[in-house]
């Protein structure tokens, strides 16, 4: 890999990168959908309980690992064992070839609305093929590197601050007015009812405020190295953490809840605005669809590129074949990617000729997400807790308080992960049984099969080390013997 090729991306490139990776608006719509106003502070408590402290915990081990290619795996490599290492890198990518599947229709949303002015209904074959088309060429621009993605990112960063920036002057103009908002902003409103339901809907609010850990990716292509990456990422943690709270205490200004749909509740925020404002509607919503078109797919071509870089990238030589391991000379394991390209072609497929509407597709796509999303950050937590706990002395420069501190805050963090995600797999209302398959044994039998693969490279590895050690206490003994003897005949 050429050197010459990496530290390209400044400071603004990255943070870019990161929001690109991490705000998403359609969680805003999404979790208002569910929760309504209460979304508005659950997005707060889980921007200062989870996502800076996790974005504090991801600069002490960038800090801790300054020489990492991707990040995550040496992070767990140290406290966990490489077995660990291996695991969480597994599930951060595989949880992600779902996810693919329940954004891609999206992009194709905001793409209608963009062409079209309003979403046109494809049928599930139709939209399972263009999303095909769309992931082929996020996957061909995701190998070209850091520098590619950072300009492509930084152009998704101004148009989103741009379009944030205009919803929210707009929404607060309409608040001073005499016209009051579609739903009053109330402490009532904003309560959140907590119970079951609510608890399995925070794990998508937890997820929509990660992501962060995709930024380590690029470590070692940023100007001024692991300093600077602590700085924006902190930054951005506080910036996007801001973000989603003000936005979702602001989403019905113009829209009712019940009004707002998943594929297109942005689209509708803004020609809401529009009407109350006397603007063409259509056109509104034709430039919203733009800016979230490339919005989607900037996104896409981040989560692309970060889940393959970091599961591949720095697991021991061997687990895989070496050219599915081997890097370009911008850091990117091409064939990796391109292997992930063919798993989400085939899933795309089956949910395409499976589903009877875009909407089964989703949902499905979303719901195999669910048992799996919270496992990797769960695996960095705990990797965390151990580090703490036994590494404690490990030379860094950035720390998150003091040892008893680091330890109690990730151990907070562990438990209400493990509840929410036991939530988010066993929602009410479900058969419990079709639940369990869905949401536990399949990503059991993933985790088990890749559990499997890293046991059996390890034994081989072990049988090697043993016979080479063998091999050369062997050669070494005979050239003694031979040496005496040669020494007696002289003598």
């Amino acid at each position: 890999m050429s050197e010459s090729m990496r530290g390209t991306i400044g400071k603004f490139a990255l943070l870019s990168m990161t929001f690109a990776a991490v705000f998403n608006v359609r969680n805003i719509v999404n979790n208002n959908i569910e929760l309504g106003l209460s979304s508005a502070p659950i997005f707060l408590f889980a921007t200062l309980v989870y996502f800076i402290p996790f974005v504090f915990i991801i600069a002490e081990f960038v800090s801790a690992n300054k020489n990492s290619e991707s990040g995550m795996y040496d992070w767990i490599k140290q406290p966990l064992g490489t077995k660990a290492a291996y695991m969480g890198s597994f599930l951060y990518w595989f949880v992600n070839l779902f996810w693919f599947i329940s954004l891609l229709p999206n992009v194709i949303a905001y793409a209608s609305y963009a062409m079209l002015g309003y979403e046109y209904a494809f049928s599930p074959m139709v939209t399972s093929m263009i999303s095909i088309v769309l992931f082929a060429a996020a996957t061909h621009i995701s190998t070209k590197g850091a520098s590619w993605l950072g300009k492509i990112s930084e152009i998704v960063a101004y148009g989103v601050f741009a379009l944030f920036a205009v919803y929210v002057i707009g929404a607060l103009m309409a608040l001073n007015g005499d016209t009051p908002p579609v739903e009053p902003i109330t402490l009532e409103a904003m309560t959140p009812t907590i119970n079951w339901a609510t608890l399995g809907i925070m794990c998508w609010i937890f997820q929509a405020a990660g992501g962060a850990e995709t930024a380590a990716a690029y470590l070692n292509d940023v100007k001024g190295g692991q300093k600077s990456f602590i700085k924006v990422i902190i930054a951005a943690g506080v910036i996007i953490g801001s973000m989603y709270a003000i936005g979702s205490l602001l989403v019905n200004v113009f829209v009712a809840r019940n009004d707002l749909t998943y594929s297109g509740g942005m689209v509708e925020i803004f020609t809401g605005m529009a009407h109350y404002f006397g603007l063409s509607a259509p056109l509104v919503g034709r430039f919203v669809g733009i800016i979230l078109f490339i919005a989607m797919f900037g996104a896409m071509m981040m989560w692309t590129a970060a889940p393959v870089k970091i599961h591949f990238s720095e697991i021991p030589k061997g687990v895989y074949g070496e050219k599915t391991t081997q890097l370009n000379k911008h850091g990117v394991p091409v064939r990796a990617a391109w292997w992930q390209f063919g798993f989400v072609l085939v899933m795309l497929i089956a949910n395409g000729f499976g589903s009877e509407s875009v909407q089964e597709m989703m949902s499905t796509a979303i719901n195999l997400t669910a048992g799996t999303a919270m496992l990797p950050p769960i695996f960095i937590m705990v990797a965390y807790f151990v580090f703490r706990l036994k590494h404690d002395d490990t030379p860094r420069d950035f720390r998150m308080g003091s040892r008893m501190f680091g330890m109690g805050m990730v151990s907070v963090l562990i438990v209400i992960f493990i509840v929410s995600m036991t939530a988010s797999a066993f929602p009410p209302g479900v058969d419990l049984v079709k639940a369990f398959f869905i949401n536990v044994f399949m990503t059991a039998v993933f985790a088990g099969l890749a559990y499997l693969w890293i046991s059996r490279f390890e034994k081989k590895a072990a049988t090697t080390s043993t016979s080479t050690s063998t091999s050369t206490s062997t050669s070494t003994s005979t050239s003694t013997s031979t040496k005496n003897k040669t020494a007696t005949q002289t003598h």
